[in-house]
């Protein structure tokens, strides 16, 4: 009996064992419980010979073993880049208000935009049983498209809704907002318009943002040149730097166009400091209409985006999908909308 206990207590929920994971990568079995369980103390070569095994075979740490009865929990794992972007926030709460409501907790995981570190909290929220998951705009390692491809539990993307899905979406387009966006501008008369944008690396959303604003150049012959864009990592002070960057390279340039209002109020400040008058010198407009943008003086032009909305239906998708009901629509696109304000000219007629 003894014996029959351990075995269950060390099986994966697909099945093998931890010691089929530790003789393929050539260690022992407690060394891959350390990487997955303590990961800072293995060396990054024992690290990733572990997760060669662990893909190859398709082991699953089963975290709650002998804790349920049945196979899944009443749990919903979501993995963001970061917590501290407002838009990630309201997106959450949105998601906690409806499945709080059905008496589902959540699971948060944060990947920085590594799909490594997505694919690694996808493992550990599979291991405790989760019902369904959530993941947030980033480019995915194939193993966690073959993961989840043999999961068996509903997954929703957010807030992409083209590309290689996985299984169902909620969101907007993120190449036709910045498109409009773009588009507007042109109707302000600029035609010099350089971008601030966080990095794209990983980043799918961030990518689709830029992908708007160069087929928005091309569309409305504007000045195309790669130096008007500058990659920054979050933070209004990034913001600045990445500002003062963009003028020191091209002064002549009569927009800029950034792919977040954290950097855009980070731009209008800069601008400040600099004598630079928003927006008879100089237009300025930002993405996602965060409650900042609307306070400063003049008030930010942005993409507005239903960004609880986003998170409600994406909980409500799982929902449905839990009850046995296939979702009218496995992608839904919530749209979006430009807010013109005073950091913009007026379109001229």
């Amino acid at each position: 009996m003894a014996e029959s206990k351990s075995k269950r207590v060390r099986a994966g929920s697909s099945g093998h064992r931890i010691e089929e994971v530790a003789k393929l990568a050539g260690v022992a079995p407690i060394t891959v419980s350390r990487v997955l369980n303590k990961p800072d103390t293995v060396s990054e070569k024992t690290r990733a010979a572990v997760w060669v095994a662990i893909e190859k075979i398709g082991y699953i740490p089963n975290r709650l073993a002998g804790g349920l009865a049945s196979n899944t929990s009443r749990t919903i794992g979501m993995v963001l880049p970061f917590i501290d972007n407002p838009a990630f926030a309201e997106r959450v709460q949105g998601v906690t208000d409806v499945i709080s409501a059905e008496g589902y907790t959540l699971l948060l995981g944060l990947s920085g935009y590594s799909p490594e570190t997505e694919l690694e909290h996808v493992i550990s929220f599979l291991g405790q049983r989760v019902a369904g998951l959530i993941l947030t705009g980033a480019v995915h390692a194939e193993r966690t498209y073959k993961l989840l491809a043999n999961a068996g539990i509903p997954v929703v993307e957010v807030p992409l809704i083209s590309g290689r899905l996985i299984d169902m979406a909620v969101g907007y387009s993120n190449v036709d907002a910045s498109y409009a966006m773009m588009e507007h501008l042109t109707r302000c008369g600029y035609r010099k318009v350089g971008l601030i944008s966080t990095p794209v690396e990983n980043d799918q959303i961030t990518r689709d943002r830029r992908a708007g604003y160069e087929k928005a150049l091309a569309d409305f012959g504007l000045a195309h040149d790669e130096t008007m864009k500058i990659e920054a990592r979050g933070g209004v002070v990034n913001g600045e730097k990445a500002f003062v960057e963009l003028l020191s390279r091209h002064p002549d340039i009569d927009a800029v166009f950034c792919t977040t209002d954290i950097h855009a109020i980070g731009c209008m400040l800069e601008a400040k400091r600099r004598g630079i008058e928003v927006p008879a010198d100089l237009g300025i407009a930002g993405f996602d209409d965060i409650e900042l943008a609307q306070e400063f003086l003049p008030p930010l032009t942005t993409v507005r985006l239903q960004r609880y909305e986003i998170g409600r239906n994406a909980a409500r998708m799982l929902m449905d999908t839990f009850r046995g009901n296939s979702p009218e629509q496995r992608t839904i696109d919530l749209g979006f909308e430009v807010i013109v304000r005073g950091s913009t000219k007026k379109p001229r007629k």
